[in-house]
């Protein structure tokens, strides 16, 4: 048997408005099972879910493996798509709990195999330690505030110089392209799913588009400066896709949630990226691409209407780099408080029990799966 293949995804992210779930995506409603694993930091939930997504890829079946955007070393989901199944991280600040208890989801409770008593005798350093994390948080989210607005008045330069007539054609140009002889089978509705590409994290931008991408042979990738136009292509294209009963991945924006990044269109192996800083990714070393083409919407600004506003342009540049590189550093602060939490739990685990556990819910999974073949 083949190994299978993996996906890395963001199922929630660090944005200018605060911390936005997107967790309802990882897995529809038609599931076999969902495995909710609730317990504290250090308990072992993400290399629980890890180890039985490893076990499945080995056993020849595709895993979504779901990032966390506040540890880049740790999951906060995993999803194993031809068999409907899923096991999510339960805790705050994506807190999950079942909807269909016993038929379709269950919790599996960490703390079952903890240690109370010694616990307790850490109380007031994990109350306090929880509190710095907290702060962090806090003060994380009002620096992407900030750079929100910074970007805003930038963008508001660019719009300003920009030819959106031409843009508009543009546009036209690539949907015909994309969407070309496509005819819509309106009886069955295209399905939508939602999630993040990319992750504002304690390291900065993070991503894996070289697995968003896999199965992608047309890309169109999609470049400018803030305020060029890109959101405005980008909605459009995933409303056409839509209009279309096409299936479509529509991947958010990291820093400006409200805003589509990057769509994938299955069927068509196609996809259109906003690829713009701090994204960093380069799509020629894709290995399934047979078509690659870059259009840049600054080049539909009038440079000298900008000219005007340069010394603006350069101090936004320079206040919005400012302020994203603070907002990471509260993060990465944050992440380290909450390693700091971890070393109080890891000590009162028992984790030989856990991995019984483990053993047990991956029998169950392998289970799932031959009544589905």
């Amino acid at each position: 048997m083949s190994k299978g293949r993996f996906r890395k995804l963001f199922p929630g992210g660090n944005t200018s408005e605060g911390f936005v779930s997107l967790y309802d995506q990882i897995i529809g409603p038609d599931a076999t099972r969902i495995f909710v694993i609730k317990g504290g930091p250090g308990t072992g939930k993400s290399t629980f879910m890890r180890s039985i997504g490893e076990t499945m890829l080995e056993r020849g079946y595709d895993v979504e493996f779901h990032c966390c955007s506040s540890d880049n070393g740790s999951l906060d989901g995993v999803c194993i798509p031809q068999i409907r199944v899923a096991l999510l991280d339960g805790t705050a600040p994506h807190v999950v709990d079942p909807k269909n208890p016993g038929s379709v989801d269950e919790i599996v409770h960490l703390g079952d195999f903890w240690d109370e008593d010694l616990l307790r005798q850490h109380k007031e350093s994990v109350l306090e330690t929880n509190r710095r994390i907290n702060r962090f948080f806090q003060l994380a989210y009002l620096s992407l505030n900030e750079a929100r607005a910074i970007r805003e008045e930038w963008s508001s330069y660019i719009t300003e110089a920009t030819d959106f007539a031409t843009i508009n054609e543009v546009t036209a140009v690539i949907m015909d392209e994309i969407f070309s002889g496509t005819i819509p089978d309106f009886r069955t509705p295209g399905k939508t799913r939602r999630l993040f590409a990319t992750a504002i994290t304690p390291d900065g931008s993070m991503n894996y588009l070289d697995t968003v991408f896999r199965n992608v042979a047309k890309l169109f990738v999609i470049k400018g400066e803030p305020g060029s136009g890109k959101a405005s292509l980008l909605g459009r294209i995933a409303d056409r896709t839509g209009l279309l009963c096409l299936d479509r991945e529509l991947y958010h924006c990291s820093f400006r949630p409200q805003n589509i990044d990057i769509v994938v269109i299955p069927q068509l192996a196609t996809a259109v990226a906003n690829l713009s800083a701090p994204i960093d990714f380069d799509p020629n070393s894709l290995p399934s691409l047979d078509t690659l083409k870059e259009i840049n919407l600054s080049s539909f600004a009038d440079r000298r209407a900008l000219a005007g506003y340069s010394a603006e342009i350069t101090a936004c540049r320079v206040r919005f780099e400012a302020a994203f590189s603070r907002a990471v550093s509260f993060l990465n602060r944050a992440k380290k408080e909450h390693d700091l939490l971890e070393s109080y739990y890891v000590p009162a685990m028992d984790f030989q029990a856990i991995n019984t556990k483990r053993e047990a819910i991956l029998a169950r999974i392998e289970r799932y799966a031959d009544e589905l073949e």
